[in-house]
């Protein structure tokens, strides 16, 4: 069977490792300084907001309010952020970054992974605004403008702390060109086991005799 990909196959391929190289930046992040991606981005977000408020925060990050009332939980138990009730308006509640939280934003890398951006910084200013371009083009293609997605460089949906990490990422050696074909292998077993189970199901609509409800009439 011949392995050269198709178009779709190789944009897949692009895609799946895109993916996995920001699952692994993500987990670094974690392992190293013991933030999610999600968190590092609230964080950056409360001073530039200045003041900031869970709500304001959900919508300058681009996450739920649910997942952004967790990160607040998360990084308030650890001393990093404060959250004060507005003495004008009793109903809003503000949120400021500690002595901790600044101390540790201030030693945080960037959500970017380095590599990217260094090469990024090399490219000139229409080649990246180009790139930009067309991974906004991607993400409307693929109807993602509904999902949740904080500016960073994570593919995570929700913000997890260490012990509740939803991603474990395997250290496969597959090459991208194995993966995508493994991909297509499984499509077609799918296929094949979903038509399998159809004959079965129309074997079983028969009467008590063993004969087909039709010829029973």
């Amino acid at each position: 069977m011949s392995k050269s990909l198709t178009l779709e196959e190789q944009i897949l391929v692009a895609l799946r490792r895109i993916t996995r190289a920001i699952d692994l930046r993500s987990r670094s992040l974690l392992q190293d300084y013991g933030l999610t991606a999600p968190q590092l981005a609230a964080l950056q977000a409360i001073p530039r907001l200045n003041p900031a408020t869970s709500g304001s925060l959900a919508k300058e990050i681009h996450l739920g309010q649910p997942t952004v009332t967790g990160i607040l939980n998360r990084l308030e138990s650890r001393g990093m952020i404060e959250r004060v009730r507005s003495d004008e308006d009793r109903r809003t509640v503000r949120v400021s970054l500690t002595a901790e939280g600044e101390r540790v934003l201030s030693d945080a890398p960037s959500l970017l992974q380095d590599q990217f951006q260094e090469e990024l910084g090399e490219l000139q200013e229409w080649e990246r605004t180009q790139i930009l371009a067309t991974l906004q083009r991607i993400a409307d293609m693929m109807d993602a403008g509904g999902i949740e997605a904080a500016p960073v460089l994570s593919s995570e949906l929700a913000d997890v702390t260490t012990s509740e990490s939803a991603l474990h990422i395997e250290d496969s050696k597959a090459e991208p060109e194995d993966e995508a074909w493994q991909m297509k292998d499984a499509v077609s077993d799918e296929t094949a086991e979903g038509k399998g189970r159809g004959r079965t199901a129309n074997r079983l609509k028969t009467t008590g005799n063993g004969t087909s409800p039709a010829r029973a009439r």
